[in-house]
């Protein structure tokens, strides 16, 4: 099933009124498509060729899409209606293959626009015509403006511009505009040729900048005949559209009702929380007096510690002093000491080496003596009482 992305009208998918407008413009080629070979490019799901096909004695729609297309032959198989698949940029018709081209909202959809208008020229048979409809560029923007651009539109045109380019293909051009009223009217326009005496009369002109979309008639000789034309669409209901209309904006009345009592509500919580935050600031105030205070106080006696700690540093210092000095007398003090404690040893290590050598002087002397003391000639004179008593060493 084909869906509808914006790009093609599905019936069925889309709003009646929309709807409406694309049924209007097929039942206004419809009466110049009596008894003719038809042409409709861009013929999308195929319910407007199938309306030309009712009047025509032979219509053929055309669409890129192969599956609009074959969803056209689906829903439409009709004897003089045939559907195929091709670009509206080339067209696989010989020259003069038709008497009417219909091509409706496809013009602002292509990117080399010129080529469309080249092709319907020349599959126009000698006075046939192009019927050919583009929205309206400042009104379509208008109406867009929440929804954003068209995606599907490359080129949109301004009412000059559209006369503009259509002049410059076609020697006759009968330009329309399309307004949605409580039916959807067709005005010519008033530099078309041959405006009616009807239109002329009581009515002001139509105003091209504001309608809704352009539509024209072309041909490659002069036309006559460019009546007012309207639509009376009979699937529409237009007061039970108002009523449908008012009961959505009644639903939409309570909504906003109920939003109003979300705000109503809203506001009373937003009160009482300003209370709270009048509170609160009430409670910052008196923190704050008496953090002043605390930081009052604490400054006085930040600035004793500060006096009582300049005192102590500077004792410090005077200690450092005293102490460095102390410390060079002890210094000079032990330096004596150590050169006393040197001498002194020196004597020790001198005193030392005359103990030894004294020590080893005795015991030579005592070996001396043992040795006399055990000679036999010290002996025999101890016994004649001659020489040296050794005894008493």
């Amino acid at each position: 099933m084909v869906e509808f992305t914006g790009e093609r009208l599905v019936p069925g998918q889309v709003d009646q009124d929309l709807l409406n407008e694309h049924l209007a413009r097929y039942a206004f080629a419809a009466r110049l498509a009596r008894n003719k070979r038809v042409l409709d490019v861009a013929c999308g799901m195929g319910y407007g060729s199938a309306e030309l096909a009712k009047v025509a004695a032979r219509v053929v729609g055309l669409d890129v899409s192969d599956e609009a297309v074959n969803a056209a032959r689906e829903a439409y198989p009709q004897p003089n209606l045939q559907f195929i698949a091709a670009p509206a940029q080339s067209i696989p018709f010989d020259d003069g293959s038709f008497d009417l081209v219909v091509a409706f909202e496809v013009i602002e959809h292509l990117e080399d626009w010129p080529r469309l208008l080249a092709e319907a020229r020349r599959l126009l048979a000698p006075g046939g015509q192009l019927i050919i409809s583009t929205p309206n560029k400042e009104y379509y923007a208008e109406s867009r403006r929440l929804s954003g651009p068209n995606p599907f539109h490359v080129h949109e045109f301004t009412y000059e511009e559209f006369r503009g380019e259509l002049e410059k293909v076609f020697p006759s051009v009968a330009l329309f505009v399309q307004n949605h009223v409580g039916a959807i009217s067709f005005h010519p326009t008033a530099g078309s040729p041959a405006v009616t005496a009807e239109l002329a009369g009581d009515q002001d002109p139509p105003q091209p900048e504001q309608s809704h979309f352009f539509l024209a008639v072309c041909a490659l000789t002069p036309q006559t005949g460019n009546p007012f034309y309207v639509y009376l669409p009979s699937s529409a209901n237009l007061l039970r559209e108002r009523e449908q209309h008012i009961l959505k904006l009644e639903g939409e009345l309570r909504q906003k009702d109920e939003w109003l009592e979300d705000a109503r509500k809203t506001t009373t919580w937003a009160l009482n929380l300003e209370k709270e935050l009048e509170e609160a600031r009430s409670r910052i105030l008196a923190l704050q007096k008496e953090v002043e205070e605390l930081t009052t106080g604490y400054e006085s006696k930040i600035s004793e510690l500060e006096a009582e700690l300049t005192a102590r540093t500077n004792r410090v210092f005077e200690v450092e002093q005293e102490y460095t000095a102390l410390l060079q007398a002890k210094a000079e003090e032990l330096a004596k000491c150590v050169d006393l404690l040197q001498t002194a040893e020196n004597i020790v290590v001198e005193r030392t080496n005359w103990a030894l050598q004294l020590g080893e002087r005795i015991k030579q002397l005592e070996q001396v003596l043992q040795t006399a003391q055990g000679s036999r000639w010290v002996r025999l004179g101890r016994t004649f009482g001659i020489g040296p008593d050794l005894q008493k060493y």
